[in-house]
């Protein structure tokens, strides 16, 4: 009798010398797509006074604040995080678009 190796293998696994889930194959990770985040100014209710948005996160409110903290850090100026976007004051348009490419962020 001609057996070949499927036919070895799930007697093998019917007799319990081998257990099942050895041989489950993984599937690969795909790689994580970087984050869209979209730069857009805004004046409307802050009395006249510009201000650069960066909208669209996916991480959690701990994170942006991170995210947000080293961004005004590196532009010298205030700003604010919550609901998935970071608020930085004044018109700063261009370069939150050039540090949000720096960390890794695909940007509209």
């Amino acid at each position: 009798m001609n057996l070949d190796w499927k036919d070895l293998l799930s007697q093998k696994i019917a007799s319990g010398e081998i257990d099942r889930e050895e041989f489950i194959e993984e599937k690969p990770t795909q790689a994580k797509e970087p984050e869209t985040i979209e730069v857009i100014l805004d004046k409307k209710g802050r009395k006249g006074k510009t201000a650069t948005l960066a909208v669209g996160f996916k991480c959690d409110e701990n994170r942006l604040k991170e995210i947000a903290s080293q961004l005004k850090s590196r532009l010298s100026t205030g700003g604010s995080a919550r609901c998935g976007e970071i608020l930085i004051q004044g018109d700063r348009k261009e370069e939150l678009k050039k540090l949000l490419s720096e960390m890794g962020y695909k940007v509209r």
